[in-house]
Protein backbone atom coordinates (compact mmCIF):
# COMPACT_ATOMS: atom_id res chain seq x y z
CA UNK A 1 0.00 0.00 0.00
CA UNK A 2 2.72 2.50 1.03
CA UNK A 3 4.35 1.71 -2.73
CA UNK A 4 1.02 2.20 -4.14
CA UNK A 5 0.12 5.25 -2.34
CA UNK A 6 3.98 7.10 -3.33
CA UNK A 7 5.25 7.08 0.68
CA UNK A 8 7.47 4.46 -0.35
CA UNK A 9 10.12 4.59 -2.81
CA UNK A 10 9.51 3.33 -6.10
CA UNK A 11 8.75 -0.01 -6.75
CA UNK A 12 10.22 -1.39 -9.83
CA UNK A 13 9.00 -4.64 -12.16
CA UNK A 14 11.19 -6.79 -13.72
CA UNK A 15 9.59 -9.41 -16.10
CA UNK A 16 10.97 -12.94 -16.52
CA UNK A 17 8.10 -14.03 -18.42
CA UNK A 18 5.24 -13.55 -20.45
CA UNK A 19 2.99 -16.08 -22.06
CA UNK A 20 -0.42 -17.03 -23.42
CA UNK A 21 -2.66 -19.64 -24.11
CA UNK A 22 -6.35 -19.07 -24.54
CA UNK A 23 -7.62 -15.79 -24.08
CA UNK A 24 -4.99 -15.95 -20.85
CA UNK A 25 -1.90 -13.51 -20.27
CA UNK A 26 0.36 -14.48 -17.40
CA UNK A 27 3.26 -12.14 -16.59
CA UNK A 28 5.98 -13.61 -13.90
CA UNK A 29 8.80 -11.19 -12.42
CA UNK A 30 10.72 -9.61 -9.20
CA UNK A 31 11.77 -6.48 -8.26
CA UNK A 32 15.11 -5.22 -8.42
CA UNK A 33 16.82 -7.32 -5.78
CA UNK A 34 14.88 -10.19 -6.74
CA UNK A 35 13.35 -10.31 -2.77
CA UNK A 36 10.06 -9.91 -3.78
CA UNK A 37 8.44 -12.18 -6.94
CA UNK A 38 5.23 -11.44 -8.66
CA UNK A 39 2.28 -12.81 -11.35
CA UNK A 40 0.23 -11.07 -13.11
CA UNK A 41 -2.56 -12.87 -14.81
CA UNK A 42 -4.94 -11.30 -17.46
CA UNK A 43 -8.26 -12.25 -18.98
CA UNK A 44 -8.72 -10.83 -22.84
CA UNK A 45 -11.96 -10.92 -24.36
CA UNK A 46 -12.33 -8.83 -27.29
CA UNK A 47 -9.29 -7.25 -27.08
CA UNK A 48 -10.08 -5.58 -23.80
CA UNK A 49 -8.83 -7.58 -20.21
CA UNK A 50 -11.53 -8.30 -18.29
CA UNK A 51 -10.52 -10.02 -15.57
CA UNK A 52 -7.33 -9.37 -13.69
CA UNK A 53 -5.17 -11.31 -10.98
CA UNK A 54 -2.52 -10.08 -9.10
CA UNK A 55 -0.32 -12.73 -6.55
CA UNK A 56 3.50 -11.97 -5.13
CA UNK A 57 5.31 -14.35 -3.57
CA UNK A 58 3.02 -17.05 -4.27
CA UNK A 59 3.90 -20.17 -6.25
CA UNK A 60 1.47 -20.38 -9.40
CA UNK A 61 0.20 -23.29 -11.13
CA UNK A 62 -2.39 -22.94 -14.22
CA UNK A 63 -4.22 -25.87 -15.59
CA UNK A 64 -6.68 -26.54 -17.84
CA UNK A 65 -10.20 -28.08 -16.33
CA UNK A 66 -11.98 -29.00 -19.53
CA UNK A 67 -11.99 -28.46 -23.20
CA UNK A 68 -14.15 -26.04 -24.87
CA UNK A 69 -16.08 -27.26 -28.23
CA UNK A 70 -18.00 -24.96 -30.35
CA UNK A 71 -18.24 -22.11 -27.81
CA UNK A 72 -19.52 -24.88 -25.05
CA UNK A 73 -17.68 -26.12 -22.24
CA UNK A 74 -16.99 -29.58 -22.58
CA UNK A 75 -17.55 -32.05 -19.71
CA UNK A 76 -14.92 -32.26 -16.57
CA UNK A 77 -12.55 -35.15 -16.68
CA UNK A 78 -12.26 -34.79 -13.13
CA UNK A 79 -9.26 -37.21 -12.78
CA UNK A 80 -7.37 -34.94 -15.07
CA UNK A 81 -6.16 -31.87 -15.02
CA UNK A 82 -3.51 -30.85 -17.14
CA UNK A 83 -1.02 -28.40 -15.83
CA UNK A 84 -0.12 -25.57 -18.73
CA UNK A 85 2.23 -23.10 -17.07
CA UNK A 86 3.91 -23.34 -14.17
CA UNK A 87 5.54 -20.26 -11.87
CA UNK A 88 9.38 -20.65 -12.08
CA UNK A 89 10.67 -17.62 -9.88
CA UNK A 90 10.14 -18.85 -6.47
CA UNK A 91 12.48 -21.76 -6.85
CA UNK A 92 15.36 -19.94 -8.89
CA UNK A 93 15.29 -17.75 -5.56
CA UNK A 94 15.13 -20.47 -3.33
CA UNK A 95 12.33 -18.94 -1.10
CA UNK A 96 9.48 -20.93 0.50
CA UNK A 97 6.41 -20.25 -1.19
CA UNK A 98 2.96 -20.60 -0.81
CA UNK A 99 0.93 -22.52 -3.66
CA UNK A 100 -1.96 -21.81 -5.32
CA UNK A 101 -4.06 -23.44 -8.42
CA UNK A 102 -5.71 -21.88 -11.11
CA UNK A 103 -7.77 -23.34 -12.47
CA UNK A 104 -9.36 -22.23 -15.97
Amino acid sequence: MRTLTGVSPTFEFVPLSVVSFGSTVIAEGCDVASSISWIHAWTVAHGIITQVREYSNTSLTVTRVGDVVAGRSAEIAPSHCPSVWESQFSGRAGKSVPGLVLAI
